[in-house]
């Protein structure tokens, strides 16, 4: 259940695709939006810990990371990180998270381990992302129910909506029975071609799907936001005029409303 402080908005990163640009996506929403004033927290919650590396963070000398918070070993605050950007905090991860998922299998209130890290923090901050694994296993269901949305990334690729139908089913699902109140709120088109038909088919056949709720601002394919993870920072940091962080900024005002 979402938190009752009418301040925060909860919002859960999520595709099972991988390689979509779900991190990428992550990260340049949390410091375009944190840009904009707003108080943001990434919690990186992939075993792959991209988003953290992606922020300037290394995964390999953290003392404790979101995988000691979810087995209760220390609280959220203990592993809490400034990042570069102002406004913009991360909750960061490492590779022995990937043992979480078989770890809490046994767990009690296994699906409520991060919304309880959470509330401690929550508080704080005007955004939590949730950058969640590409997979739909116990830690993405955490992320769900904490969650009051879900903003999907989609490439603009054949098969873009593979496995789409079985994201929104498992919304459905965590919605009925853990978390009444959680909503895809927005899809992103990301990784569009202008020069290629295939990317305006994906773009449309999106829009036909779900309507309203796909965002007008695409984004574009782009060198400089491939690059920018490997420099350790957002691309509204690494190159602020190129097309890529123009329009991140501009997806970040339409999630922003």
């Amino acid at each position: 259940m979402p938190f009752e402080n009418g301040r925060s908005r909860v919002i859960a990163v999520a595709n099972q695709k991988g390689g979509v640009g779900k991190t990428t996506t992550t990260i340049n929403l949390g410091a375009a939006m944190a840009e904009e004033g707003q108080k943001v927290l990434l919690v990186d919650l992939d075993p792959q810990a991209n988003a953290t590396t992606g922020v300037g963070v290394s995964s390999r000398d953290l003392e404790a990371s979101i995988y000691e918070v979810l087995l209760q070993r220390v609280s959220l605050v203990d592993v809490l990180r400034a990042t570069d950007v102002p406004n913009l905090d991360l909750v960061p991860s490492n590779l022995p998270l990937a043992g979480a998922e078989i770890e809490l299998v046994t767990a009690f209130s296994r699906e409520h381990r991060l919304e309880r890290a959470l509330g401690e923090v929550v508080d704080d901050y005007d955004l939590v992302l949730i950058d969640c694994p590409p997979a739909l296993g116990l830690l993405t269901v955490n992320a769900l129910v904490v969650a009051s949305e879900v903003v999907v990334p989609i490439q603009c690729e054949y098969y873009a909506l593979e496995g789409l139908g079985q994201l929104v089913g498992n919304v459905d699902l965590v919605r009925s029975n853990l978390n009444p109140d959680l909503e895809i709120s927005h899809i992103a088109l990301v990784m569009y071609d202008a020069r290629t038909k295939l990317s305006e088919q994906v773009a449309d056949e999106v829009r036909a799907y779900f309507g309203e709720k796909v965002c007008r601002q695409v984004i574009p394919r782009s060198i400089r936001l491939s690059e920018a993870p490997s420099f350790g920072q957002p691309i509204t940091v690494f190159d602020p005029t190129c097309r890529g962080a123009v329009a991140y900024r501009q997806l970040a005002k339409e999630v922003l409303g």
